[in-house]
């Protein structure tokens, strides 16, 4: 995002990485610099609820949503997805 590679980035917090940056001060640093740069950032909200972290995520900045029928859609639209 930073070099403009692309235009637009977004990043999906899934699963139990939604409870290890609710825990670790250091990827919440990184995190906000991440939102910061212009980067979207959203979290499951199936999974943020069942590791009770979803509020602690929200003040961060991140968008807390059912993330199945978006990230279907940007599937189904071709988007390029890289998951690690």
């Amino acid at each position: 995002k930073l070099r403009e590679w692309w235009k637009d980035v977004s990043l999906i917090v899934w699963g139990p990485s939604s409870r290890l940056l609710s825990d670790d001060a250091e990827l919440q640093e990184y995190m906000a610099r991440i939102i910061k740069a212009g980067v979207e950032v959203m979290a499951c909200k199936a999974c943020t609820d069942m590791y009770g972290v979803s509020g602690k995520l929200e003040e961060m900045g991140i968008e807390v949503k059912y993330m199945g029928l978006p990230f279907t859609q940007i599937l189904k639209e071709g988007c390029r997805v890289i998951t690690v």
